[in-house]
């Protein structure tokens, strides 16, 4: 059954809609000003860009819940008096939602459901939608009421309470629901996200999040979200900060692509890559996989590409080049083990950017590699080689 459900996992979990047209990337605070949010709140969140952010100034420490070395989700509360949830922390989606008690399909009976009748400051809004996921649709009613993360109180927000939710995988996934942290344009229209109200509210003392995979993860710790921080101590040396290059995702160019020493050409004309927490693989753009394949040695069977695990040493490094520099993914990393079985952590991406430039998912295969900072002020992703 752990093989079924992983296999249904390494589907997209975020939302997939890349509709609209590419355009120069907006920060959060460019999107908030557009919304008539004033000016001098904007500046008072913008601050200075080249501070260093350091653990002391985050608020909210989250520590994150390993789920078979796939899945990385902690816990939040919603209501009053608070429903605690176990959620997604997806920098891939913008929205949340959880089970809710309108829904009576056995994935929610299988998890924590929030009850709107138990909390005093629960109100509805009345209007439905389908979120789309890699994983199915789930349908959801809207509703406003606080959201807690740790020392973070977020009132009057927008989120969704689940109708119904698809059986699988959802049945057997050990979190309950998804928390979106990608740009408010990737979210339903007319609402704000909850980084947009963390903003608003002032409960970050700056307007950015990090997030920590341990290497070596455990069910009890698999490593941390920082809402607000940087953590010195979880990454080595600098980091390396490339610019937002679509106002949707957390989408930066990637310059090259190379497997070893030698580089593949295939991003001479430039490619796109996202960061995204809600996504497990690496995935590759489809008309580069047959050539990976080979170059790496690997075997296509169901769906999954086989390696011998003695040849994992000699392995090439793959690189991708970001920002100036080359940022190396070893097979140690690349390549996962079970019960003696090693496949590629990789997967085909089917949808190009908006642009048209192969597009890459750099998800926790990646991320684990990588300490990955969102900095929404200025709006740019930041990456140092973990600890």
């Amino acid at each position: 059954m752990q093989w079924l459900v992983l296999a249904l996992l390494c589907l997209r979990l975020g939302e997939g809609s890349v509709r609209i047209p590419l355009k120069q990337g907006k920060s959060m605070l460019e999107l908030m000003k557009q919304k008539g949010i004033p000016e001098s709140f904007q500046k008072d969140l913008r601050g200075d860009p080249g501070r260093k952010y350091l653990l002391t100034d985050a608020v909210a420490y989250e520590p994150l819940t390993n789920y078979l070395d796939t899945f990385y989700f902690g816990e939040i509360s919603i209501g009053n008096p608070p429903q605690n949830f176990m959620v997604i922390f997806d920098t891939g989606s913008a929205n949340l939602w959880v089970p809710s008690t309108y829904c009576r399909s056995p994935a929610c009976a299988n998890h924590a459901r929030f009850n709107p009748k138990l909390s005093s400051n629960f109100s509805s809004i009345d209007v439905t939608y389908t979120l789309s996921y890699g994983l199915g649709d789930v349908s959801v009613v809207l509703g406003y009421d606080t959201v807690t993360i740790q020392n973070i109180v977020v009132k009057n927000q927008e989120f969704g309470l689940s109708l119904e939710e698809p059986t699988q995988p959802f049945y057997y996934l050990e979190f309950d629901g998804i928390l979106g942290m990608s740009y408010p344009g990737v979210g339903l229209r007319g609402y704000n996200t909850l980084l947009e109200n963390m903003l608003l509210q002032n409960q970050l003392t700056e307007p950015i999040f990090s997030f920590y995979y341990s290497r070596n993860p455990t069910y009890d710790y698999g490593g941390e979200v920082i809402l607000g921080g940087i953590d010195p101590e979880l990454y080595y040396g600098e980091i390396l900060w490339a610019p937002v290059v679509q106002e949707l995702y957390w989408k930066i160019a990637i310059e090259e692509f190379s497997i070893g020493s030698s580089a593949t050409g295939w991003c001479r004309q430039g490619c796109h890559g996202i960061l995204d927490t809600g996504t497990f693989l690496l995935t590759i753009p489809q008309q580069f996989i047959s050539t990976l394949q080979w170059e790496l040695g690997a075997h296509e069977i169901d769906y999954e590409y086989v390696v011998d695990c003695n040849n994992i040493p000699s392995m090439p490094t793959l690189y991708f080049a970001i920002s100036g520099t080359q940022l190396p993914l070893p097979p140690s990393v690349y390549v996962l083990k079970k019960n003696g079985f090693c496949t590629l952590g990789i997967e085909t991406t089917y949808v190009p950017s908006d642009s048209g430039q192969p597009l890459w998912i750099l998800g926790n295969i990646f991320l684990r590699q990588y300490y990955s900072i969102f900095d929404m002020a200025n709006n740019r992703v930041g990456l140092a080689l973990s600890a």
